[in-house]
């Protein structure tokens, strides 16, 4: 017993040492967000000596308390949104016009009424398809999902079928459709019943080999990126244009976003060596500096054909107040956007620690709970795709559904995830979209690869998870939904410094209403696996608000655990929040003042990756505020070296470094 009392006296001193600490240091971990801290409170909680275990065990529910403070408190208010309601700009998509109407080939129309199963014509078809049939040159701009495809694929396949000599494959290009992304070639088919006709796409991500055999063989209607038709151009020696009569640039203003500029000014050229004779036919949602510039270029006295212009014209007034309110805004930015009448646009203010909990309980809400659904999420990094997918289908589609007997209608209910992004390897990316086109349900995590041209059908649901960088990106995100006159629903998710991007919105005719983040949380109350167990408590009544946010934090805990369940999920999860800082820095300067990265708080963003605190040892990033500032110090080494006084020694420095040296120069030279 004697030997016994001074690790008694060792464990008396030590309780009333220990207990205070972990207070501070929780207290700590919500502000500083110090690496580690929270994770040493947790533990010395689990030490500590065994009377407070005992304590515990009467009011267990203290636990998910701490917890919820860590999710739900410091975080900044949430704004109110002013905005004016603006009138949209709007498009009547259908006409009451049919096919059978335009002097076409009877096996072209029974393809579009019976295969694609389209009988009338949309307004943009109703104009474009005559004129090109005329064989005059169009710019054409009209609203996502509107069938653009169909309006040019109609009036080429009609000419090429109709010629008076008939068309052999050894021939070569007859025409040139160039698209922006791999994805949106499979789209642009429409010679079926002419098995003469060859059509061929070249995309990037497959074996050159195999491309330039099928060239060699011929193909009638080339289908390409200018990337990899420029690439064939210089390489592969049995490309020519001799009988090229069409040239089509569809996803224009997609293509010149790309960088494809110089790409499609060396295909013009590499066109007009061979045949300066041809019809020319370009199509845009959006109607920027550089399509007028490309339009300028490659078209022949075009009939400009523009849809939402016709039916809105009268307007011109508001217009210019949108100018002064985007004054900050170049040319391209100063435009209204058409938007389909019948999309549901949508905008919930979410604090960064909320973002992850919030977007798995709207995911569970539309496509577990509500009738199904089919949703594309967009991100703004692949690393943040692939991330995601894996964390949503571990916690969200796990084994711990069917855990749950007494849920066997929600349960049965699997959730189907899949991804899209540039990184693939073409043979998958060509299967998941594949996948997504026939499945009824899904979703679909995609960074804006999938934002441009793809025919997606029965799209219900397209969330932004992060904004785009324009509102052209924002039209062609939401055009993925609510296609050729059906319904659809968007949602955008701003952190409250990004407020202002929905008067950015309203200043271009883009009405957006709010939704709540508490009404998209409550839908968690329906699951029981995030239910908080206690001994003797009742059924849950209604959304009580605090235990709606017990179960949020529930719900975070389970990513928490995911994520720090092994060291490299740490690391993926570092990975994506660096992809996504990166990404932050990139938005343009006349957007800085909506999202810049020192407005963002680390800790909190790195909740929203599973992450229990901010990381400390993510790589200085562009413009991301890091300390190391390269610039100071060699302005400090050449004012040394300036002493010396040695000509020779100012000149290699003026060769090394072009800006910032021209005042040294001069003083060595007056020296």
């Amino acid at each position: 017993s004697a030997l016994k009392q001074p690790g008694a006296l060792k464990r008396k001193l030590q309780s009333p040492h220990g207990s205070p600490p972990v207070k501070r240091r929780h207290k700590l971990s919500t502000n500083t967000f110090r690496k580690g801290a929270t994770e040493a409170g947790r533990r010395e909680e689990g030490s500590s000596s065994q009377k407070p275990k005992k304590q515990l065990t009467d009011s267990q529910k203290n636990k998910p308390f701490i917890k919820t403070s860590s999710l739900f408190k410091n975080n900044p208010d949430i704004p109110e949104i002013h905005r004016k309601e603006v009138q949209q700009v709007q498009e009547n998509v259908f006409t009451t016009d049919s096919f059978s109407q335009l002097d076409l080939h009877p096996h072209l129309i029974s393809t579009i009424n019976t295969v694609l199963n389209i009988c009338s014509m949309t307004s943009v078809q109703k104009q474009t398809i005559p004129v090109l049939l005329q064989g005059r040159d169009a710019l054409v701009r009209s609203q996502t999902g509107s069938g653009k495809t169909l309006a040019y694929g109609i009036p080429l396949v009609q000419s090429l079928q109709g010629m008076e000599t008939k068309i052999q494959r050894s021939h070569g290009p007859y025409a040139l459709v160039l698209v922006p992304t791999r994805e949106v070639g499979g789209s642009s088919f429409l010679s079926r019943p002419f098995t003469w006709i060859v059509p061929g796409v070249l995309m990037g991500g497959e074996k050159r080999k195999s491309e330039k055999a099928r060239l060699r063989k011929g193909i009638n209607i080339l289908i390409s990126t200018p990337g990899r038709l420029v690439d064939h151009i210089k390489s592969t020696e049995c490309v020519h244009f001799r009988r090229t009569q069409w040239l089509i640039i569809d996803e224009a203003d997609r293509i010149l976003d790309l960088g494809f500029e110089k790409d499609v000014a060396v295909i013009l050229n590499a066109l007009n060596a061979e045949r300066e004779t041809r019809q020319n036919v370009l199509l845009s949602a959006t109607l920027t500096e550089g399509v007028t510039r490309l339009a300028d270029i490659s078209l022949n006295d075009p009939i400009s054909i523009s849809i939402a212009d016709e039916i809105q014209k009268v307007p011109e007034q508001p217009s210019q107040t949108d100018r002064e309110a985007s004054s900050s805004l170049n040319c391209m930015e100063q435009e209204n956007f058409a938007v389909p009448e019948t999309l549901q646009q949508y905008v919930m203010m979410v604090p960064s620690k909320l973002r992850l909990v919030t977007l798995a309980a709207f995911i569970l809400q539309k496509c577990k709970f509500e009738k199904r659904h089919k949703m594309i999420i967009f991100f703004s990094s692949c690393e943040q795709v692939e991330f995601y997918h894996e964390l949503l289908v571990k916690v969200l589609s796990g084994g711990s559904e069917s855990e749950q007997p007494g849920h066997s209608s929600l349960s049965s209910v699997s959730l189907h995830f899949l991804r899209l992004h540039g990184d693939m390897e073409q043979e998958e990316r060509t299967e998941v979209f594949q996948e997504f086109l026939k499945s009824k349900t899904g979703i679909l995590l995609c960074t804006d690869v999938a934002a441009r041209g793809l025919d997606l059908p029965q799209v219900t649901w397209i969330v932004q998870y992060t904004a785009p960088a324009s509102p052209a990106e924002y039209i062609h995100r939401i055009g993925r939904t609510a296609r050729i006159g059906c319904r659809g629903s968007s949602l955008l998710l701003l952190a409250p410094s990004e407020a202002e991007y929905v008067s950015l919105l309203a200043s271009h005719k883009i009405n957006v209403s709010e939704l709540k983040m508490e009404k998209v949380l409550a839908s968690l109350m329906k699951d029981d696996r995030f239910k908080v167990h206690r001994p003797g408590s009742k059924k849950s009544c209604g959304k009580n608000p605090q235990e709606v946010r017990e179960r949020a934090t529930v719900l975070q805990t389970k990513f928490e655990n995911h994520v720090h369940s092994s060291e490299g999920t740490v690391r993926w999860a570092k990975k994506a929040l660096q992809s996504f800082l990166c990404a932050y820095t990139t938005y343009p300067r006349n957007l800085k003042h909506i999202f810049h990265i020192k407005s963002l708080h680390l800790g909190h963003v790195a909740k929203s990756f599973g992450l229990r605190d901010a990381p400390q040892n993510l790589t200085a990033l562009p413009a991301a505020g890091s300390k190391k500032r390269t610039k100071p110090r060699p302005k400090r080494a050449e004012l040394l070296k300036k002493t010396l006084g040695k000509h020779r020694l100012a000149e290699i420095l003026r060769s090394e470094y072009s800006s910032g040296m021209d005042t040294p120069g001069a003083k060595v030279k007056r020296k």
